[in-house]
């Protein structure tokens, strides 16, 4: 037999949370590489995608396409100077994610 009031709040729980945007969240962060990058993306903000595939150890074709899924996002942003571009973590709560898990700033 079942306790409708037990059933309600766990139901009311449901209400209370972008289920889909979390599940999506937590699909992209599944990737390994894709943590890596964002992980190397906090602690070098402004870095080119040459320097973080150096960094990653990967090609630059497979970091930028990385960078591509997690911009179109809305996690990172690019800035192009001349013919470089850079690329920084423009998500707060990824962000904060980051921190939970562990990621630190760099500090000089």
């Amino acid at each position: 037999m079942e306790d409708q009031s037990v059933v309600d709040l766990a139901s009311s729980a449901l209400a209370d949370v972008d289920t889909p945007g979390w599940a999506r969240r937590f699909d992209l962060l599944s990737d390994p590489h894709r943590l890596e990058i964002l992980l190397s993306l906090h602690r070098a903000p402004g870095i080119c995608v040459s320097d973080l595939a150096a960094a990653l150890g990967r090609s630059e074709n497979a970091v930028s396409q990385a960078l591509r899924v997690l911009r179109g996002q809305g996690w990172v942003t690019s800035t192009r100077s001349g013919r470089s571009v850079s690329y920084r973590l423009d998500d707060a709560t990824v962000h904060d994610l980051l921190h939970w898990i562990g990621a630190r700033h760099h500090h000089n």
